[in-house]
C-alpha cells in the first residue's frame, strides 16, 4: 500500500477497473477498507470502457453507456466519500472518446475533468484492440477446432501475430490518453487499471461452458497479460499508478462456476459476455483503493 497522500492537490487516481469493498459498506456487510479513512479527496472523476460501467450488472442505470449502479467507480465513491464525484464511463469506450462524443449522451469523457479533480480512474484500452470480435472469432472458430488453434492461426496466418502488433500499437493511445488527463487536471492523481483474467491463468479451456479451442486458450492468455503490459508500461512511463486487477482474478475466470467467477461466460444473466459481473467489480474496487492510500 502507498503512503497517505501528502496533500489533497496531489491527489487523482486513475483506473481501469471496477466494483469493491464499497459495496459491502453499502450494504452492512462490512466497513469499507482502512485506506478510505486515510485518502482525503474532494473530486473524483472514472473515465474508461465497459468494464469500468459494468455492462449487464443489475441495476443499470444509464443504457446508452451500460453503466451500473454496482460498478467499482460507483463503490470507490462510496468509500472514498468525495465531495463531488463524476463516473462517465461508458460501454464501447474507446481512446477515442476522451475526446470525442461517443452518443448524444455520452460527451467527450475528459469534459468531466477539470483543474480541481484530485482522484481520476482510467479503464481502457480494451475496446482499441478490438476485444468483441476477438471474443467472437475464437469463440466462433473453436466449435469448428476444439482441438487446435484455429483463432491463433486466423491471426498469424502470415508469418506474424496481427493481434500481437495490434495490442503493441494500442501503446501511444494509453499514453496520449494519461497525457489528455494531466493536462486538464494537472494536480491530479492518475490511476490506470488493467483487465482482470477471462480465460484461467493455467492455460486450460472449458470447452462445455466456452468454445474456447484447446491450444487457443492458452495464447488469449498470453494476449491478456500483453496488452495488461502494454497499459502498465505507458502509465508507468507518464507517471501514473497502474492498478493490477488481474493477479488477484486468477482463479475467477469464465471457466469457473457461477459462485466463484468473476467474470461470466457467453451466457449469463449476471453481466454482459465475458466482463465482469459484480463480485468482480467489487475486486476491481478493492484493487483501486488500495492504490489510493
Amino acid at each position: 500500500m502507498r503512503s497517505p497522500l501528502p496533500s489533497r492537490s496531489a491527489r487523482t487516481v486513475v483506473a481501469v477497473t471496477s466494483a469493491s469493498a464499497a459495496l459491502l459498506a453499502i450494504t452492512g456487510l462490512a466497513g469499507a477498507p482502512a485506506v478510505a479513512a486515510e485518502a482525503d479527496v474532494t473530486r473524483y472523476v472514472a473515465l474508461g470502457d465497459s468494464y469500468a460501467s459494468a455492462a449487464g450488472v443489475p441495476d443499470q442505470v444509464d443504457a446508452a453507456c451500460t453503466r451500473s449502479s454496482r460498478n467499482y467507480p460507483s463503490l470507490v465513491t462510496a468509500a472514498l466519500d468525495p465531495a463531488a464525484a463524476r463516473d462517465v464511463t461508458c460501454g464501447g469506450a474507446t481512446t477515442v472518446h476522451l475526446t470525442t462524443s461517443q452518443n448524444p449522451t455520452a460527451p467527450p469523457q475528459y469534459d468531466a475533468l477539470s483543474a480541481d479533480t484530485d482522484l481520476v480512474t482510467l479503464t481502457v484500452g480494451g475496446n482499441d484492440v478490438g476485444f468483441a470480435s476477438i471474443i467472437v472469432r475464437c469463440v466462433g472458430l473453436g466449435l469448428l477446432n476444439p482441438s487446435g488453434s484455429p483463432c491463433r492461426t486466423s491471426y498469424t496466418w502470415t508469418g506474424t501475430d496481427t493481434l500481437a502488433r495490434t495490442i503493441d500499437d494500442v501503446a501511444p493511445r494509453i499514453a496520449a490518453a494519461v497525457d489528455g488527463i494531466r493536462a486538464r487536471a494537472p494536480q491530479a492523481r492518475v490511476l490506470v487499471t488493467g483487465y482482470p483474467a477471462i480465460v484461467p491463468d493455467d492455460g486450460t479451456n472449458c470447452p462445455s461452458v466456452v468454445s474456447i479451442a484447446k491450444r487457443d486458450a492458452p495464447w488469449l492468455r498470453d494476449i491478456h497479460k500483453r496488452l495488461n503490459s502494454v497499459i502498465a508500461k505507458q502509465a508507468a512511463d507518464r507517471g501514473a499508478t497502474y492498478v493490477d486487477t488481474y493477479s488477484k482474478s486468477v482463479g475467477h475466470d469464465v471457466c469457473k462456476p457461477a459462485a466463484t467467477r468473476w467474470v461470466e461466460p457467453l451466457v449469463t444473466s449476471a453481466a454482459a459476455p465475458f466482463h465482469p459481473n459484480a463480485a468482480g467489480e467489487r475486486a476491481m474496487a478493492d484493487a483501486v483503493l488500495a492504490s489510493v492510500g
